[in-house]
C-alpha cells in the first residue's frame, strides 16, 4: 500500500545496486545540503531520457551546491546499464532494481504497461530532497510522465533556501 511521506519526517530505507558497481545506500549519504533522489520510469521512457540528460548536465551545479544525486528505477541491471550507455548520462549515479514495495514505500504512483516496449509494471516519476540527517525536505510525485520539477529553477533557489534557513513546508498533519 502506498503511503504519504511527511516533510521533516523520516524517509524509507533505500539501498540499491548502482550501474557500474557498488551500492547506493541513502543511510550512508552525507551531503553538505541534500541527497536528491530522482525516481524515473525506466529505459522505455523518452521523457526520462531527456530529464536525466538535463540532470546530468546540471550535475556539477548540484554537486557544487552540496548535493548528492542519484537516479533510480525499477529497471534491472542490464536495462539500467543500457540507459547509461544510450542516454549520455555519464557521471550520474544510476541505481536499479527498485522493488514494487520500495516504490510504494516512497509513495510513488505505479503503472501497468499500455504499449509494447514498456515493462509490465513500473514506477512513475518522483523527486525528493533528503536532509543529511535523513529527514524529508522536498517531495514531488507525479502520476504522469510529463509532469516533473524544473531542475534549473530548483538549482537556482538552493542558495536562497540555505541562506534563509528555509524550512520544509507542509509539515501540518491532520
Amino acid at each position: 500500500m502506498s503511503q504519504k511521506l511527511t516533510p521533516d519526517g523520516g524517509t524509507p530505507d533505500l539501498a540499491l545496486p548502482l550501474v557500474g558497481g557498488g551500492t547506493f545506500d541513502l543511510a550512508d549519504e552525507r551531503p553538505e545540503s541534500f541527497t536528491m533522489v530522482v525516481f524515473y520510469r525506466g529505459h522505455h521512457c523518452p521523457l526520462c531520457k531527456t530529464y536525466l540528460g538535463e540532470l546530468a548536465g546540471l550535475l556539477d551545479g548540484y554537486t557544487a551546491a552540496g548535493f548528492g544525486v542519484v537516479a533510480v528505477s525499477m529497471n534491472n541491471a542490464e536495462t539500467a546499464q543500457k540507459s547509461v550507455d544510450d542516454w549520455d548520462i555519464d557521471g550520474l549515479r544510476v541505481a536499479h532494481s527498485l522493488s514494487l514495495e520500495q516504490a510504494q514505500n516512497w509513495g510513488l504512483w505505479i503503472s501497468r504497461s499500455i504499449r509494447e516496449g514498456e515493462p509490465d509494471v513500473f514506477n512513475e516519476p518522483g523527486l525528493f530532497w533528503i536532509r543529511p540527517d535523513g529527514r524529508l525536505y522536498l517531495a514531488d510525485i507525479s502520476n504522469m510522465p510529463m509532469a516533473r520539477p524544473d531542475l534549473v529553477g530548483m538549482l537556482a533557489k538552493v542558495d536562497f533556501l540555505r541562506e534563509n534557513d528555509y524550512p520544509a513546508r507542509s509539515t501540518v498533519t491532520a
